[in-house]
């Protein structure tokens, strides 16, 4: 097979045809957006698997007996588990999950592929009985091309998937999840696609196995406020048995046609140059994003095309100077790292809640998200893209290094791998290369570094970064990991700093008690001095010399570990996506928020006596029981220090004088705090707080960040169940649990063998997660107490709707119910003795500190 490169360069004064601007609709499928019209045809392969916990012989043959076997639609986590279940509590074995279709007769003529987004651990894939391929690590795609096994349009034929998700030290991460600070978790838990292309298409980047090369890949030259040199770079393939003359059509803002002839099994890279006007430069402010139409043409037919999105920016990292985007120097990068865990469902999350995650990032004020320790979903790529979030791509590793032939070959190809994946990405600020936390030969970090330039050696490259104490990072990366301070020592270096991970301050890596650590459920004390201890981490961001250059909180979402007992209770939002009281201090803390103030009070028996507010304004006035106390205290702003502090009224809260306002002169309404924030001298903002009385009644309200549930089997969102007096405060200290049912298009997951239903009331809530069908229509949620009487509260109920999903579907419409099946958990290593155990966390406490706080 031969490959040719093909430039082409069009003065773009020159009249050609305008093709109207394409819109940005749908889902990404491979790194495309769908393009109307362009011969690409996609489904929706994600509904209708039969799935079985557990390892049976002869479950890969075609005529194997599956129809007592629970029906899921992906993604799919192999088992539900409760809200807090660290500490090695989940599955780990092998589960099996089959599909019987029909290749749609659309697909004639076509190539077809099945492309799997993710599943988590070792995979082996059977066709009707057949082992077709066999695939390690659960964070990058896989792909079956059914063409090449045989099939065409109108068979009908079954898929089996062993998936595996138990320990393994033969390929990344490899570290056991007894001794893990994350979960895997298990499943076909991302998306699956069926895609048909034209015999000439368009090829895929991962696929191809190119170095910087295959599909589509957009970089950029001489980026400034007047210009921009975009450069499109398109494989194309002929798989036919003829030759083929075709036109790679591009779009970006004009149109650049280049006519190519293949012979059969022949590829091409053609290369387009557009000079962009006046371009708007993406930017977490002004994430803009430009759409780039490509179309495969054979005459007036297309072929094959797609959208890719790009935002055009400019960044430098420059030592002393900091970071420099568009040609200016930005403010401070502070974010979070992310890990995809979620309540109930571990890592299957549909693209709607990647999507709310990074919107809820966003949110609170962060700029930048460190991918901790593997790639993420490709919507949550595009969210990021979307929202104006910097990412920091992580390949996969956590404290391991194994020292068997060919272990480093494994991690540099997935680097390679992900870098082909998300290289368009203008979100993409630096790729992370190495095993995290880890300490690995000095070669291998530099083969590591140079594999980031080899895959995008172009200008505007997203730089390496890695920790300044691991082996042949200090001479030679791009960015360094280290600490606040660490630009004010002698022996400091060159390149621009970043803490991966701030905040966390425990007394010892066993014990795990910290400030920055807070369960909801704990309350007002706990999480409001976890709020302020976050603070103060994140304060120490701006003691800089300009080379320190910001960093990332670990970890804004509660989720499970396998090495600790205890969830990492260190988010400011817990595993349900509720908020705590963290989350308002950054909003005000970090710049770009509206004008807010926040009371991080509740005004009980058991508050502080601080009033603690927080703000982003000039000042805040805080007035109690109607003027009977008011007071005003200016928001301190510091050089070197966060853009603004937390506002703290000493000693003006006493419960005992807020009693005599309502046992004594009978005058409860009275009972009231308000802040208002004045910037300028005026009132622009202002929040009221007033004591919950007796809990009365119960109130349902949606979660979905302004995005409909979408009508595909897979989409959920959460439903909370508050607890409320007359007036509709909630009732924090309320202890109750809440029975929920629901009639139409949804369902409930999770029961009450995981304790999602009846679902316990903590600090007021209680959440839900509700599931879409595949026929869009209304659902009734009905939340009541699990036991009602008299002076209950009342019940509560809440009508929503879901959406139809534009995406055509591929799965048998007789499969539509199955019975379940259940085994008992199956371990993947060997029960352990006391002293096996210690000895192993010995080890991870003794890593962890050495790569934690040092200074």
């Amino acid at each position: 097979m031969t490959r040719k490169t093909i430039f082409t360069l069009l003065i773009l004064t020159i009249t050609l045809p305008v093709l109207s601007q394409p819109t940005m609709q749908g889902e990404s499928v491979a790194g495309l957006f769908p393009l109307e019209g362009s011969g690409r045809q996609v489904w929706n392969f994600n509904a209708g698997w039969r799935f079985h916990l557990g390892d049976l012989a002869g479950a890969e043959q075609k005529a194997f007996d599956d129809q007592s076997w629970e029906v899921v639609s992906t993604p799919h986590t192999v088992q539900l588990m409760p809200a807090e279940a660290s500490g090695c509590r989940n599955y780990q074995g092998i589960a099996w999950y089959r599909k019987h279709f029909r290749i749609p007769q659309e697909c004639q003529g076509r190539d077809v592929t099945l492309h799997f987004e993710a599943i988590m651990g070792k995979q082996t894939f059977y066709v009707d009985g057949r082992q077709v391929q066999y695939h390690e690590g659960g964070y990058l795609p896989v792909t079956l091309r059914l063409t090449d096994l045989g099939y065409k349009a109108g068979d009908e034929l079954v898929i089996a998937v062993k998936a595996d998700n138990s320990d393994d030290k033969t390929f990344p991460p490899g570290k056991t999840q007894m001794t893990l600070d994350f979960a895997y978790h298990g499943g076909i838990y991302r998306d699956v696609w069926l895609i048909a292309k034209q015999q000439v298409a368009i090829t895929d980047a991962l696929e191809a196995g190119k170095v910087a090369g295959g599909g589509i890949f957009v970089h950029y030259a001489n980026i400034s406020e007047k210009n921009a040199d975009v450069y499109v770079d398109t494989e194309i393939k002929n798989s036919g048995r003829h030759a083929r003359t075709v036109t790679v059509e591009t779009t970006l803002q004009k149109t650049i046609r280049t006519r190519v002839t293949l012979k059969p099994g022949q590829t091409h890279t053609v290369c387009q140059h557009f000079r962009v006007r006046n371009p708007v430069l993406w930017s977490p402010e002004n994430p803009h994003l430009y759409p780039v139409a490509t179309r495969v043409m054979d005459g007036r037919q297309s072929l094959d095309g797609g959208i890719t999105r790009i935002g055009i920016r400019s960044f430098e990292f420059k030592g002393s100077e900091g970071f420099w985007l568009n040609g200016r120097h930005y403010p401070q990068l502070v974010g979070a790292n992310r890990h995809q865990d979620f309540a109930y469902v571990g890592n299957a999350l549909p693209n709607s809640q990647q999507w709310r995650d990074a919107k809820r990032l966003r949110d609170a004020g962060f700029t930048i998200i460190r991918t901790a320790h593997y790639p993420q979903d490709p919507s949550f790529m595009d969210a990021c893209d979307e929202l104006g979030l910097f990412v920091i791509v992580a390949t996969p590793g956590w404290q391991f290094w194994n020292k068997m032939e060919g272990w480093a070959d494994k991690v540099q190809q997935n680097t390679r791998l992900i870098i082909r994946r998300d290289r368009n990405h203008p979100s993409v600020l630096m790729w992370e290369p190495i095993l995290n936390e880890t300490r690995f030969p000095e070669q291998f970090a530099l083969d590591a570094l140079q594999i980031t330039k080899d895959e995008y050696p172009y200008p505007y490259r997203p730089v390496a970064a890695a920790d300044v104490h691991s082996a042949g990072v200090k001479d030679h990366y791009d960015v360094v990991y280290g600490w606040p301070g660490d630009d004010f020592k002698a022996d400091k270096p060159r390149q621009c700093i970043f803490t991966r991970e701030f905040g966390e301050l425990v007394d010892d890596w066993y014990a795990h008690n910290n400030l920055n650590r807070a369960s909801r459920s704990w309350g007002e004390r706990p999480m409001l001095t976890q709020a302020l201890s976050l603070f103060r981490s994140t304060d120490e961001l701006y003691h800089t010399t300009g080379q320190f250059i910001g960093g990332c909180q670990w970890h804004p979402f509660d989720h499970q570990r396998g090495y600790h007992p205890d969830p990492y209770w260190g988010g400011i939002y817990d595993a349900f996506r509720q908020p705590k009281t963290a989350l308002p201090m950054f909003q005000a803390t970090l710049p770009g928020h509206a004008p807010m103030v926040y009371i991080a009070h509740e005004m009980t028996q058991f508050s502080e006596k601080d009033v603690t507010v927080f703000s982003n304004c000039d000042s805040v006035r805080l007035t109690l029981y109607g003027g009977a106390h008011c007071w005003t205290l200016p928001v301190v702003r510091e050089a070197g220090h966060a853009p603004s502090q937390p506002v703290v009224f000493k000693d003006a809260w006493d419960f005992f004088e807020a009693r005599s306002w309502s046992y004594t002169k009978r005058n409860w309404q009275n009972v009231k705090m308000v802040a208002e924030g004045i910037v300028g001298g005026k009132v622009v903002c202002r929040e009221e707080r007033m004591p919950s009385r007796r809990s009365t009644k119960l109130r349902l309200r949606v979660d979905d960040m302004g995005r409909q549930l979408v009508a595909d089997g897979s989409d959920f969102i959460v439903v909370v169940c508050e607890v409320t007096d007359d007036l509709g405060h909630v009732r924090r200290l309320a202890k109750e649990y809440i029975t929920f049912s629901i009639e139409g298009e949804g369902e409930i997951i999770g029961d009450a063998t995981i304790h999602a239903n009846p679902r316990a009331v903590e600090w007021g809530s209680a959440p839900l997660l509700v599931r879409s069908t595949r026929k869009a229509g209304r659902i009734k949620i009905h939340a009541e107490v699990q036991y009602p009487g008299t002076h209950a509260p009342t019940p509560a109920d809440l009508e929503i709707e879901s959406i139809p999903y534009a995406v055509p579907m591929c799965y048998d419409d007789a499969i539509t119910t199955g019975g379940s099946t259940t085994v008992k958990r199956q371990k993947s290593t060997p029960t352990l003795s006391e002293a096996e155990k210690a000895k192993m966390l010995q080890e991870v406490e003794a890593q962890q500190a050495d790569f934690g706080i040092q200074k």
